[in-house]
């Protein structure tokens, strides 16, 4: 199995570097293409009004890894590899290891979540990675567990149109109480941006936040992970909301005889 590593933590992550060297010890083809900095955050945001430009490296801390970085975003790095850098597309993507949770509603901010989402657009099956440890992670259990899970995805046809969104929980891998299949909880925040005043007096805002919500009911990925299970959230990108349809079936009629549209 060939498999594209990406993420949005930047090509000399420790994170994508850790999970690059658990899946080559498997015997596992990987290639490495990723943004050349930190990109997190940046949703699935794509490049238009600037060149794109690839450059090889190598990795210090591991010579025996290369990788290509892209001065673009998560999703740039995904379509670039497929339609040009690579001389064959992957079996698999995997965007990770990111460091830091990826759960609820924050999936639509992940640039992490994107770069996956954009192999899925693209007709690749892919899995978003993330450690839900910001302080002092310690990925190599975490690169250990998708390397043993990909057989198993391998011999699952579930990729139809969803990605799987994987958080595990940044404890001790004897602290991991099992796996749990969830849905998206629902996380909220207060005061999102703080107002700064530049040397020059002239006022900037730098978004930051207080997580004051955040949906725990059992069956929600933000509930797995507080409860030390690993979680995996089938999720994909059509976004219609189906019973609204339901509800808007007759509005065409009435919008044609320019009658008031009744809220149901």
């Amino acid at each position: 199995m060939h498999i594209l590593l990406t993420n949005d933590d930047g090509v000399y992550a420790e994170g994508i570097q850790a999970l690059a060297i658990g899946l080559v010890k498997a015997d596992i083809q990987i290639s490495i293409v990723a943004p050349d900095h930190e990109r997190s955050a940046v949703g699935h945001a794509i490049t238009m009004h600037r060149p794109l430009r690839a450059e090889k490296v190598k990795f210090l801390h591991n010579p025996d890894l290369t990788g290509i970085a892209v001065n673009g975003t998560p999703a740039d790095c995904v379509k670039l590899a497929v339609d040009i850098l690579l001389p064959e597309n992957p079996q698999l993507v995997i965007s990770g290891i990111n460091r830091g949770y990826n759960l609820g509603n924050d999936v639509l901010y992940s640039g992490t979540v994107s770069a996956a989402m954009e192999a899925c657009l693209l007709g690749i099956p892919a899995i978003a990675v993330s450690l839900a440890d910001s302080v002092n992670p310690d990925f190599e259990p975490a690169a250990t567990f998708i390397a043993d899970f990909i057989p198993l995805v391998a011999q699952q046809d579930i990729f139809q149109s969803a990605l799987l969104n994987i958080n595990i929980p940044g404890v001790k891998p004897e602290e991991i109480k099992g796996v749990r299949i969830t849905k998206l909880g629902s996380r909220l925040y207060r005061n999102p941006f703080q107002k700064r005043t530049d040397p020059r007096g002239r006022s900037y805002y730098w978004l930051a936040g207080e997580l004051i919500d955040a949906e725990e009911k059992e069956g929600t990925d933000v509930h797995a992970v507080k409860n030390n299970y690993i979680s995996i959230t089938p999720v994909h990108f059509d976004l219609t909301d189906y019973q609204m349809i339901e509800r808007m079936a007759d509005w065409p009629s009435l919008i044609k005889r320019g009658e008031n549209v009744e809220r149901r």
